[in-house]
């Protein structure tokens, strides 16, 4: 146990022979449950994890029959974890690429009260980017724009990072069955966490890379992810500001969107309007460029008011815990 709390790690791999090993004789002592997950590997995985099963009786090996994604591994240890009554789950790929030195970074925060879920954050400074590419900071700052905008959480900053740790209560309210089975699951988790009000915070440790091989083809993730955060997004206000509670920033989040998008579509028709038909440009342009104004305006308040919404959202709770 770590602080009277029983705490579990899952690890999901796939395809790890060569590091599964590493990350499981990394774990701290005090983890009182292990849940190695095989999402369908073909190559040694499993059969390591079994290996080091023998040795070390917190290790549970699972094995999924196919590989359904990290997600949905990540979503098999959790399942098990709560059948097990864990009060805390942290996420270690089984990769190696997550240093144990910082786990109890990660559970301090859950400990203490002050968040129901924590996940690293490498891009605090340009120390703790060495040795991510430019292209994978480029998408994940990408990602992490659109992440604030979908979940809410306007302070979270690399949400890429699947370096995390939930409370059992948080795991108890989410719905597993529907978090996203891929590699946007830490995005959309996000999501689901802050429609039912739950603490998130970030805990910087630097990137860590060695010998594994990324598995995350970026040109085609980051267009799945965004799907998936569009999605996500509308599904947010829906649930957190009409079913659960009414709250007017929906409105503005609706005008914004009307707004901005039928400006831009007058003001691609006043474009081939003026260059194609030969007609006048200045009407048409002038009420493009207004209602996209217009839009813009709609969707900064809407982002501002969903910011003060959080905000108001922590202090209720601070003092709750007060």
């Amino acid at each position: 146990m770590y602080k009277n709390k029983k705490i579990a790690v899952v690890v999901p791999a796939y395809q790890e022979e060569r590091l599964i090993g590493e990350t499981l004789s990394s774990i701290p002592e005090y983890v009182d449950k292990i849940y190695a997950v095989d999402d369908g590997s073909t190559d040694r995985t499993f059969e390591i994890m079994q290996e080091f099963a023998k040795k070390d009786s917190r290790i549970i090996c699972i094995k999924h029959d196919k590989n359904r994604g990290p997600g949905a591994a990540i979503v098999t240890g959790y399942r098990r974890a709560l059948q097990d009554k864990m009060d805390i789950v942290a996420v270690m790929a089984g990769d190696n690429q997550m240093d144990p030195a910082y786990l109890p970074d990660l559970l301090e925060p859950i400990i203490e009260g002050r968040a129901d879920y924590t996940k690293g954050n490498r891009l605090l400074n340009p120390e703790y980017r060495k040795g991510m590419s430019k292209w994978r900071f480029f998408g994940n700052s990408i990602l992490t724009f659109l992440t604030k905008i979908a979940s809410g959480y306007w302070q979270v900053i690399d949400p890429q990072n699947g370096y995390t740790a939930i409370s059992r209560r948080a795991l108890e309210r989410i719905d597993l069955d529907s978090i996203y089975p891929w590699y946007g699951y830490p995005n959309d988790i996000l999501v689901k966490l802050n429609v039912y009000g739950f603490r998130v915070i970030d805990v910087p440790h630097p990137a860590r890379y060695g010998r594994e091989k990324s598995k995350i083809k970026y040109s085609r993730y980051i267009l799945k992810v965004s799907w998936l955060l569009l999605r996500d997004f509308f599904w947010r206000l829906k649930m957190k500001y009409i079913i659960l509670s009414f709250h007017p920033i929906v409105l503005f989040y609706l005008f914004g969107i009307v707004f901005t998008l039928l400006g831009t579509f007058i003001g691609l028709y006043t474009l081939y309007y003026k260059f194609v038909l030969g007609g006048p440009l200045f009407v048409r342009g002038v009420l493009s460029a207004l209602l996209f104004i217009i839009g813009l305006q709609f969707l900064s308040f809407a982002m501002l008011f969903d910011m003060q919404a959080e905000s108001a959202e922590k202090s209720a709770e601070d003092k709750i815990r007060a």
